[in-house]
């Protein structure tokens, strides 16, 4: 335990560094949303320093340090692309910028280095799975890798489906209901979150395991009370209006479920 806790405070004061170099870029853009681009940038790199400094078997280390990557690196890719799309700050931190009105710089700061600490809480169960000595890849490992892997690309279409509506012209004040879309007001939260219980599911091979379970359900809580499904359906309403009130009718708010039935009065 000793030895996770010195790793785990060279992961913590590395993504704090990183997260004080994005806070003035995000100065220099007058843009706040950099913060999410660089969200799954600094769970990479903290799996990176987790199997550099972890003593655990390399073949595990690999496999966790590559699903990771792909997760991270996928996620970063699209925020970006949406952020040079877009070409303006998202309506959250606008939102909040008006909510603060003093000293906006400085709580940015302290918001951008809390997003350090909670990549830090989140990747624990990395950490001990970097530790996990255990010379052989256990079942449950395999079962974690699997519902990753749907998950990855359950996000990465449900992504694609809302790009691809935006970009159609005759789209423009509409709401997005097809593909997954059509079962689900935030499939890509959902997928998002899925793909946190694949990593919990993964890390129950390891000594600690159940860390991977306390992830999960912050992740869960963010997405759900916090700064997913929250803050979208918000802004939704004051975009789409009565198109979206009709929409949160009939379709399910984060689990894919058929369109529920609804009856006139």
């Amino acid at each position: 335990m000793p030895m996770a806790v010195h790793i785990a405070l060279i992961g913590l004061t590395t993504v704090c560094f990183l997260m004080a170099i994005v806070w003035i870029i995000h100065l220099v853009m007058k843009n706040a949303g950099v913060v999410d681009a660089f969200w799954g940038i600094g769970i990479v790199v903290l799996t990176a320093i987790y199997v550099i400094c972890g003593c655990g078997f390399q073949p595990r280390k690999r496999m966790i340090y590559l699903m990771v990557a792909i997760w991270g690196f996928r996620l970063s890719t699209h925020i970006i692309r949406r952020m040079m799309q877009e070409r303006s700050e998202d309506s959250r931190y606008k939102n909040i910028r008006e909510a603060w009105k003093t000293h906006v710089p400085l709580k940015f700061f302290l918001f951008f280095e809390f997003q350090a600490l909670l990549q830090t809480v989140l990747s624990v169960p990395f950490l001990f799975i970097c530790l996990n000595k255990n010379p052989s890849i256990q079942w449950i490992e395999w079962v974690g890798a699997a519902i990753w892997l749907m998950a990855l690309l359950g996000e990465t279409i449900a992504d694609q489906q809302l790009k691809s509506f935006r970009l159609n012209p005759q789209n423009k004040g509409k709401v997005c209901n097809i593909g997954l879309w059509n079962y689900s007001r935030h499939p890509n939260y959902f997928f998002e979150w899925l793909v946190w219980v694949g990593f919990a599911v993964f890390a129950l091979g390891s000594p600690y395991g159940w860390t991977g379970i306390v992830s999960c359900l912050i992740m869960l809580h963010f997405l759900l009370n916090v700064s997913g499904v929250p803050m979208a359906e918000a802004q939704s309403i004051k975009s789409r209006g009565d198109l979206y009130r009709e929409y949160q009718r009939t379709t399910s708010i984060f689990v894919p479920l058929p369109k529920r039935k609804v009856t006139s009065s």
